[in-house]
C-alpha cells in the first residue's frame, strides 16, 4: 500500500481519500458494472457498523462522505474538520475491509443502481456521452458504461463481491491520499495499524485497445427531446505521452471556457446552443477530445459544419502566440486555484499516483505547458482532429442516422 499526504499547515480541515487501482476497463463483459456496484455497497454496512451509522460517523462530525469509479479506479473520500482525521481513516478502513455485502443490501441497492441507469437514460446529456464512448471504443470494456446495464447487474451474487473485493481491493492496488494540516509521519502512523492486514495482491490486468482509422462512426437515439445532444470524440494518445500538454491547451483554445473558440462562434455569434463545450480524456494506453453542445434540432448540422469548419482552421493555422498565453494562463491558473482545495490536492495525489507512479509536481507540470509552442498545439491539431478518428452520437428527435453522416463526408 502507499500513501501519500500534502502538509497544508493554513488549512482547518482535511481530505482522505482511499482509491483502489480497478474500474470499468478491468470488468468481463459478463461482470461489467460490478465495480460501480462495489462502490455502492462499501457503504451499506461492516462488522461495526450499519449503513446508517457510517454516513452519522462523518456526517455527524460536519464533514461528508463519498465516492466515485472511473475507467481505471475507484476512490473512496471524506473530508472534516482536521482533528476528526483519526475518525475518517477508521470509518474509510472500516469500509474499505470489512464491509459484509449482506444479501439483502445486494439486492436494495441492485434496485437503486437500476433506477441509476434509467435515470442516465432520461437525462440526453448523458446519454449522448454514454453512446459516444460506446461508438469510439466499440466492444472494448472502454465502450461499457461503468453502471454496467440492468442485465449485468442481474446476475451479480454474494461470491461475485466478495470475489471480486478480495482479489481487488489489495496492498498493490491500494493508495491512501491525506492533505491538510498534517505531518506525513502521523498520517503514516493512523493508518498502518488499520490497513496492514491487506494481502499483498497483484495489479489487474486491461485488455489495450487499438482503434482503427476509418469512415467517421456514428450512432443516434431517437429520443423527443426539446433539446438535440450532440457529442463527438476524437481518439488522441495516453497519459504518458508527452504531447498531452498540448492536446490539454488545444481543448482550452476550442471549447472549455466562454472566450473559446466554439463558444464564441457557436453560441454568442450565431446563438445556435445554450451549451458547447470540450473536454479531454487520458487514459493508460489511449485518450480523446471531445465537443458536446446541446441545442435545437434544426440547427444540428450547420452547427455540426461549423464545428468541424474550425477545427479545420486550426489544422492549417496555428493559434497566435497571444492566444496561446492565454490558454497556458487559463490551465496554470485552474491548476493551481484548483490546488488550493484539499479535495482537489487528494484528488491531484491519486491521479498521479495511479496513472505516472508518483505524485507529479505541479511546477513541472506548469513548466511543461509554458513550453508548448503554437507549431506543437496545430500538429496535434493535424494528428487527433482528422475524420478518420471521429466518433459521433446525437440523442434526439433526428431519424435519419445516414443524414447525419452525409454531413461529416462533406
Amino acid at each position: 500500500m502507499r500513501i501519500a499526504s500534502v502538509e497544508m499547515p493554513w488549512m482547518r480541515s482535511v481530505s482522505i481519500g482511499v482509491w483502489a487501482g480497478v474500474g470499468g476497463r478491468h470488468e468481463s463483459a459478463e461482470m461489467s458494472g460490478i465495480s460501480h456496484f462495489m462502490e455502492h455497497l462499501l457503504f451499506k454496512g461492516t462488522k461495526k457498523r450499519t449503513a446508517k451509522r457510517i454516513t452519522e460517523s462523518v456526517e455527524g462530525l460536519g464533514g461528508y462522505l463519498n465516492a466515485f469509479t472511473t475507467e481505471d479506479h475507484t476512490c473512496y473520500y471524506a473530508k472534516a474538520a482536521a482533528p476528526h482525521l483519526p475518525e475518517l481513516c477508521d470509518v474509510l478502513g472500516d469500509m474499505y475491509l470489512d464491509s459484509q455485502f449482506a444479501p439483502g443490501e445486494i439486492e436494495r441497492e441492485r434496485e437503486v443502481i437500476r433506477e441509476e441507469i434509467l435515470m442516465y437514460r432520461d437525462h440526453p446529456a448523458q446519454h449522448a456521452q454514454e453512446l459516444l464512448t460506446a461508438t469510439m471504443w466499440p466492444e472494448h470494456p472502454l465502450g461499457r458504461p461503468l453502471t454496467g446495464t440492468v442485465e449485468t447487474i442481474g446476475r451479480m451474487k454474494r461470491p461475485h463481491f466478495l470475489g471480486f473485493h478480495d482479489q481487488h481491493y489489495t496492498g498493490s492496488t491500494t493508495i491512501i491520499t491525506v492533505a491538510g494540516p498534517v505531518y506525513h509521519e502521523r498520517v503514516v502512523e493512523l493508518l498502518t495499524p488499520i490497513f496492514e492486514r491487506l494481502p499483498k495482491g497483484r495489479t489487474p490486468r486491461f485488455t489495450r485497445t487499438r482503434p482503427k482509422d476509418g469512415a467517421a462512426k456514428v450512432s443516434l437515439y431517437t429520443q423527443d427531446t426539446e433539446q438535440t445532444h450532440l457529442a463527438m470524440g476524437f481518439h488522441a494518445f495516453g497519459r504518458t505521452d508527452e504531447r498531452r500538454y498540448a492536446l490539454k491547451l488545444l481543448s482550452v483554445i476550442l471549447g472549455e471556457n466562454m472566450s473559446s473558440r466554439l463558444f464564441q462562434k457557436l453560441r454568442e455569434r450565431h446563438g445556435f446552443c445554450y451549451s458547447v463545450q470540450t473536454s479531454m480524456v487520458t487514459l493508460a494506453e489511449t485518450g480523446a477530445i471531445q465537443v458536446y453542445a446541446g441545442l435545437d434540432a434544426a440547427n444540428l448540422e450547420k452547427a455540426v459544419r461549423m464545428i468541424l469548419k474550425e477545427l479545420e482552421n486550426i489544422c492549417h493555422k496555428a493559434p497566435s502566440r497571444t492566444e496561446l498565453k492565454k490558454a497556458q494562463d487559463y490551465t496554470i491558473g485552474q491548476t493551481f486555484m484548483g490546488l488550493e482545495s484539499t479535495s482537489n490536492q487528494i484528488m491531484w495525489m491519486g491521479e498521479s499516483i495511479l496513472g505516472y507512479g508518483k505524485v507529479l509536481d505541479p511546477g513541472d507540470v506548469e513548466r511543461k505547458i509554458l513550453s508548448v509552442t503554437p507549431q506543437d498545439i496545430q500538429r496535434v491539431a493535424c494528428h487527433c482532429l482528422n475524420r478518420v478518428r471521429l466518433g459521433v452520437a446525437v440523442v434526439g428527435p433526428l431519424k435519419n442516422q445516414e443524414k447525419i453522416a452525409d454531413w461529416l463526408r462533406q
